[in-house]
């Protein structure tokens, strides 16, 4: 096995890092990527993840670097950070799966209808339709090519060439007549 050093000693490739130089950041980028990107895959176990994070390592690295405090070593410096993002990434992922897994369980207790809902909404469709079919011939047409077909106001008068005015005013009437002869299943 080769082992990889740096080319001109730690403390001086730090010290043009620190200065701008491209070559020197090359230099650690070449040196420490694969052992770093196989800490990360050692943890995560995700190639496109670990690369980013690698990434995000010597992305940071570059941008602060005029304001670099290695203590000890660049290596250590470097094995710390990646070890920080992977944990910083797995917690991430725990507190969305969290709020996946509670919005999950809020649909079921908030969307799904127990068989006393269902029962409930077929009596209310049933009835709404028996009151429906109470209405005028041209206020039922009206009021079903709004609600059921979802046809706007200006469709409806210019489908049965009549005044917008005229459908307002029968759409108004079947809601007024629904409301009142609906009330109690809508308290």
């Amino acid at each position: 096995m080769i082992k990889k050093e740096l080319k001109y000693g730690e403390e001086n490739v730090v010290l043009h890092l620190k200065k701008g130089n491209i070559a020197a950041f090359e230099e650690i980028y070449r040196l420490y990527w694969s052992g770093l990107y196989s800490y990360a895959y050692n943890i995560l176990r995700n190639k496109v993840v670990c690369e980013e994070i690698v990434q995000e390592i010597f992305l940071s690295l570059w941008n602060k670097r005029h304001e670099l405090k290695i203590t000890h070593s660049l290596k250590a410096y470097l094995f710390t950070a990646i070890k920080f993002q992977t944990l910083n990434y797995i917690k991430s992922e725990k507190v969305k799966r969290h709020y996946a897994e509670s919005y999950s369980n809020f649909e079921k207790i908030f969307f799904d209808n127990s068989n006393e809902e269902n029962i409930y909404l077929s009596d209310l469709k049933l009835k709404v339709e028996k009151e429906v079919s109470k209405l005028p011939e041209k206020c039922q047409q009206i009021y079903r090519l709004s609600r059921d077909k979802h046809q706007s106001i200006k469709n409806i008068a210019d489908l049965l060439n009549i005044s917008h005015k005229t459908v307002e005013n029968q759409l108004t009437k079947a809601l007024k007549y629904l409301r009142s002869s609906l009330g109690d299943f809508l308290i």
